[in-house]
């Protein structure tokens, strides 16, 4: 695959715009010290010295997108509570339109991580999970109703908090035919899945299960080449879909297209320090990539190329266009069949 080639397509991610739908998550981060045992229990103690909130969850896509040089907007539901309003400004940082965070009657999702010495001492979540309400879903269709079109792909990220179900994909698929009627394209539809919602996914142009997620989906285990590609192929049957992109962390990605032909592509992280939201920069620069009108696999080797720079940071992270190209130009990417 040309460097150039790939080099040139990141240039173009500018010109792409991005809705993505899901799960919105403020991820909380004490970071801190330990230099000693509690006398109460046999846990460290840490003195936290900072503490941060981001966008995590489909707000973490959305942030990757944008720090990729492309444009777009988040569609999803937040709380009427202090953490969703925080949500507001940290997307209004990203100068992107609001207009699609519906406040809806459940609490705004946090993800609180202690992390000591870059190493995560323990997590705790408050999260209300399960369907939407009808007037919160309502509002999520009103939005996707009116304002679907402006849009170059479409990414589902489900966290499995309750966004992402038959309710919402549904109506997703009918507003995605007739868009491709009236303006005589078809959006490219990314999905970033959890198991429980495979049957929802019919239809998808690509889908992006990690390893463990892809095992879950099959029933099947990998355990070699031969086992990957039977996994990948069950996944692609049972979803109808283009193309089934399993990301493997060390043991890089794998894509298997209509054409059945199983590609897999080493991993480009040079250190791993941290594996969160890999999967929605993975899913960001593969929405961007398809949009600015790269094939299956160059969207897929830029994807890997992102995903290998964001685990070596710590926290939830994103990955710049400048970073990826300067990845690119350093390694000339390569494939084996």
């Amino acid at each position: 695959m040309s460097t150039q080639a790939l080099i040139s397509a990141v240039t173009r991610f500018s010109t792409a715009k991005v809705l993505v739908i899901g799960d919105i998550i403020i991820d909380h981060f004490l970071w801190g010290s330990a230099t000693r045992i509690s006398p109460e229990a046999p846990v460290p103690v840490v003195n936290v010295q900072r503490e941060d909130l981001m966008l995590g969850g489909s707000a973490n896509v959305l942030r990757n997108i944008i720090s990729l040089g492309g444009d777009g907007a988040l569609c999803g539901i937040i709380g009427d509570d202090l953490m969703g309003l925080k949500i507001r400004e940290l997307v209004g940082r990203l100068e992107v339109s609001d207009d699609g965070l519906i406040v809806g009657q459940r609490p705004t999702t946090v993800k609180t991580r202690v992390v000591a010495q870059g190493q995560q001492v323990v997590r705790f979540d408050r999260e209300s999970i399960g369907q939407p309400s009808k007037a919160s879903l309502n509002g999520l269709l009103r939005f996707l109703q009116t304002h679907l079109h402006l849009y170059d792909a479409v990414i589902v990220s489900d966290y499995a908090k309750g966004v992402v179900g038959e309710q919402l994909m549904v109506p997703l698929h009918r507003l995605l035919e007739e868009t491709r009627l009236r303006q005589q394209r078809a959006l490219p539809l990314i999905i970033d899945p959890k198991p429980s919602n495979i049957q929802c996914f019919v239809g998808a142009t690509i889908i992006t299960p990690n390893h463990h997620e892809a095992q879950q989906m099959t029933g099947m285990r990998i355990e070699d080449s031969v086992s990957l590609g039977a996994v990948a192929r069950q996944i692609r049957d049972d979803i109808g879909c283009r193309a089934v992109l399993i990301t493997r962390g060390e043991a890089g990605m794998a894509l298997l297209q209509e054409d059945d032909q199983l590609v897999t592509i080493p991993t480009m992280a040079k250190e791993v320090f941290d594996v969160t939201g890999a999967g929605d920069t993975v899913a960001a620069t593969l929405s961007l990539a398809l949009a600015s009108g790269c094939t299956m696999r160059e969207a897929s080797i830029l994807a890997n190329h992102a995903a290998g720079i964001v685990v070596g940071k710590v926290g939830t992270a994103s990955v710049s266009a400048a970073e990826l190209l300067d990845a690119l130009q350093k390694n000339q990417p390569d494939t084996v069949e």
